[in-house]
């Protein structure tokens, strides 16, 4: 058994088995640190430690291998208690834990011991560590009054130029500040097995959601942020969005979790907008939206901004109880290119991967090199959608996004390009097997399905499959495609469907072997 160093702070350490097991390691192991115990029956490829002293060297052994890393230096620590913070879950902690944030010194931590803090909105600075220990939860305060209001794209007073600051599904938006943000900032880590607890409730901010004119915040929100890492922590029960990274680059996210419960509106895990270099490795989900939704701005942002979502990597990840457990889209204006999803387990989500876009997103949309290996699904009702006829929003109604007769293509047209899906087995499947569905006078490039099996359950319901007009509910389908050029199935087993195998329209090519 071997494993590799994934990531480092000053108080910390995660590694990652080296194997193709999807989440789950093949065998229950334990962990020792400098030949002291340190973790037991560990079930899970990646693993962490915490309480490490910082520029210090270490020697971890898990299932007879052995590797030596050192942690980071930094400048200092300073704990929240010394600036008045009670912790004691009724105190409005915020100007301590602030006050202790904004003092730090570049490249110092600020630790929050055990205890729960209300606290209104924070923002942190650069070159912080942000320490949360086990039991320590940063609660937010439930008064929607105490979010400040943030314009979406003010104007700088001298050049007029506007100013990227809030963001609502993918468009400038006035709404309420995010419980924890950054602006503009580099090098910022939050550590610890400690919780970010959004409050919210159906009492609060899930009441009423569609009657809202101000958006409700995200849980963290980093704009514009450089070298941002998630190790360890617990976020949960946001009022929307959980993990909003936005035109940011170099986004870790590590051994985290995000819960929120499953009837809970918007409560997406993360969706990373417009970044670059985001990686997601031992997380679990479990949400009452989309686990991970990948966004580059609704068509406003993608034609002014043209950034697409890039170097996107997905690995070793649980999700669980999602509407779809990786997701593009809708708002992909600018495009999303080489997205690599492996070690995957999905577990009883409406969807496995799922494209969402529709006509007007505009030819900067482009989704291309998507890439899902060594897959597991279980009671994942379709593993496959790619729907270009995505109609929620306003104009989603409209005969332009909806007709299926061929439309000129122009710098409205969205493009889809290859997809390859290999080395996956998808049992209890109900709705479909897959379900992709292009324009005509844009097809889908090529769909490559390889060493696949899927299984649909005979008592299989019938559901809302691609949310687009003129879909009936539909139950135990096979491979479903139309208007792509290329489809290519090796080795593929399918069982349980009613009907063909295949149903294909407007294929330029089928390959079944």
């Amino acid at each position: 058994m071997n494993f590799q160093l994934l990531t480092v702070t000053s108080v910390s350490a995660c590694f990652e088995l080296e194997n193709q097991a999807p989440y789950y390691a093949p065998q229950v192991f334990d962990v020792t640190l400098n030949g002291q115990p340190a973790l037991q029956g560990v079930k899970t490829n990646v693993f962490s430690l915490f309480h490490l002293k910082p520029d210090t060297e270490y020697e971890v052994e898990a299932g007879g291998a052995r590797l030596t890393f050192r942690t980071l230096s930094e400048t200092g620590c300073l704990t929240v208690r010394d600036f008045g913070a009670r912790g004691d879950g009724t105190t409005d902690d915020t100007d301590a834990i602030q006050c202790a944030i904004n003092v730090c010194p570049a490249g110092g931590r600020v630790y929050v011991p055990k205890g729960t803090y209300l606290v209104r909105p924070l923002v942190l600075k650069s070159d912080l560590t942000l320490e949360l220990d086990e039991g320590a939860v940063l609660l937010a305060d439930p008064v929607e009054e105490h979010f400040p209001l943030l314009p979406g794209e003010p104007q700088d007073v001298v050049t007029g130029e506007n100013i990227q600051v809030n963001s609502w599904e993918g468009d400038p938006f006035l709404g309420r500040q995010s419980f924890i943000s950054a602006y503009y900032a580099h090098n910022i880590t939050i550590v610890g097995r400690g919780a970010i607890d959004g409050n919210a409730s159906h009492e609060t901010w899930w009441k009423d959601v569609k009657e809202r004119t101000i958006a409700r915040p995200k849980l963290v929100f980093f704009n514009q942020c450089d070298h941002v890492l998630f190790h360890g922590i617990v976020g949960r029960k946001s009022p929307a969005w959980h993990f909003h990274p936005f035109f940011s680059r170099d986004v870790g996210f590590y051994d985290i979790a995000v819960e929120a419960p499953a009837n809970s509106p918007n409560t997406d895990g993360t969706d990373p907008e417009s970044c670059d270099d985001v990686r997601y490795i031992g997380v679990r989900f479990s949400v009452g939206d989309d686990a991970i939704a990948i966004k580059s701005g609704k068509m406003y942002m993608g034609m002014k901004y043209k950034t697409p979502a890039t170097r996107h990597v997905i690995r070793n990840c649980l999700m669980e109880y999602a509407h779809g457990a990786v997701v593009l889209g809708s708002e992909i204006a600018g495009g999303i290119r080489d997205l690599t999803v492996s070690q995957c387990y999905f577990l009883h989500t409406d969807r496995g991967l799922r494209i969402k876009t529709r006509r007007g997103r505009g030819e900067q949309c482009v989704v291309d090199d998507v890439e899902f290996s060594n897959i597991v699904m279980d009671n994942v009702k379709c593993p496959i959608v790619i729907n270009a006829y995505y109609f929620c929003d306003p104009d989603g109604m409209t005969e332009y996004v909806r007709t299926k007769e061929a439309l000129p293509v122009d710098e409205r047209t969205p493009r889809l390009g290859s997809f390859t899906f290999r080395d996956m087995t998808c049992t209890d499947s109900e709705w479909a097997a897959s379900y992709c569905y292009g324009l005509p006078e844009m097809p889908i490039e090529s769909i490559t399905i390889q060493n696949v099996s899927i299984t649909i359950k005979p008592d299989a319901g019938a559901g809302q499959v691609a949310m687009m007009e003129g879909v009936d509910e539909i139950g135990k389908l096979g491979f479903f495609f139309n208007c792509v050029k290329k489809v290519t199935l090796k080795n593929v087993s399918l069982t349980g469907q009613e009907g063909d195998r295949i149903v294909a329209a407007n294929v330029e090519e089928v390959i079944d072997e």
